[in-house]
């Protein structure tokens, strides 16, 4: 498996929007999802509002290809602690450890590189397929609302999977 974190560019951006489909399983409801139409002005604006200081905002690459769009953001160097993010582009990307892998990258980032303690998740309750794959990178459940699934994980409780370490001044 190939998968790397690069840093998010506009042009990777919209290489990503290019066939992206949204999940059902984003959304509160499945009949509230949407059919997405490529926009190169809306993937521009996406770009800009998630490339921010307190942001680290990572292509999921497959190879040459964007497959996913990760980033971690309310980077907290003082609390030592960001929340995590993560977007696989489609269906065609899921369900093969992609996410799996580039999640535990972005924790190795996130302890080795940034030198935070602890990194959050949240995820919608009804989103199972997000959670087991939190829970199997090394996340666990601290609270449940009537909507979200609230996680953690602590640097001194993490043991990384088994995938391959990120290049030191490569790719990130």
């Amino acid at each position: 498996m190939n998968i790397c974190l690069c840093r998010m560019t506009a042009d990777k951006m919209r290489s990503f929007f290019l066939d992206f489909a949204y999940d059902p399983d984003t959304f509160d409801t499945p009949d509230a999802c949407l059919t997405y139409k490529y926009d190169q002005a809306q993937a521009d604006v996406f770009y800009k509002k998630h490339n921010r200081a307190d942001r680290a905002h990572f292509a999921v690459m497959l190879g040459n290809e964007v497959i996913g769009d990760l980033y971690l953001k309310h980077i907290d160097m003082q609390a030592k602690s960001c929340t995590l993010s993560i977007h696989m582009k489609n269906d065609s990307v899921k369900n093969q450890g992609y996410g799996t892998a580039a999640e535990t990258l972005a924790l190795q980032y996130a302890f080795e590189q940034l030198g935070l303690n602890t990194v959050f998740a949240d995820v919608l309750s009804r989103n199972l397929r997000s959670r087991h794959v939190l829970e199997k990178v090394g996340f666990v459940l601290t609270g449940v609302d009537e909507r979200l699934c609230y996680y953690r994980c602590d640097k001194d409780a993490w043991t990384p999977l088994d995938v391959p370490k990120m290049p030191v001044g490569g790719s990130v």
